[in-house]
């Protein structure tokens, strides 16, 4: 059966640095469905994205984040890598923060989330995007 590319991080652990071996990141993919009449402001604002999130996401440790659109079906889907260690931990980091808050709190009334039972993004559990599982991975 076919198993996700990025395997868990092998620690050391006779070193006393606990993450002595650099992550090398788990790929994450998520969708949700964009309102048609939000498309406009949705590239707008993400033109523009403000420098709190962005340095949010950055010290939660997400790397190479984009986010695509098809216009025939309304889906976001979005694609990062994550390469610290917990997870959960910085996505409650990412909630803490009043900045990424109120951009979700914007951002989340254009969009359907595809998670039932999803309140917001805000909210977190369930999640407001849904995790897609990858099928194909060539590095």
């Amino acid at each position: 059966m076919w198993k996700p590319h990025s395997p868990p991080v092998q620690r050391d652990t006779k070193s006393p640095d606990p993450y002595p071996v650099r992550n090398t990141g788990r790929r994450i993919a998520q969708i949700v469905k964009l309102k048609p009449e939000f498309v406009d402001k949705y590239k707008e604002v993400h033109a523009a994205v403000w420098p709190e999130v962005l340095q949010q996401i950055r010290v939660c440790n997400i790397q190479d984040y984009s986010i695509f659109h098809d216009p025939a079906t309304g889906i976001l889907f979005a694609t990062f890598k994550y390469v610290g260690y917990d997870y959960a931990g910085d996505m409650e980091r990412m909630r803490e923060n009043p900045r990424v808050r109120e951009w979700w709190a914007m951002t989340d009334g254009w969009q359907e989330s595809l998670v039932p039972g999803a309140k917001s993004s805000e909210a977190g559990d369930p999640a407001w995007w849904k995790e897609v599982n990858e099928v194909f991975y060539n590095p």
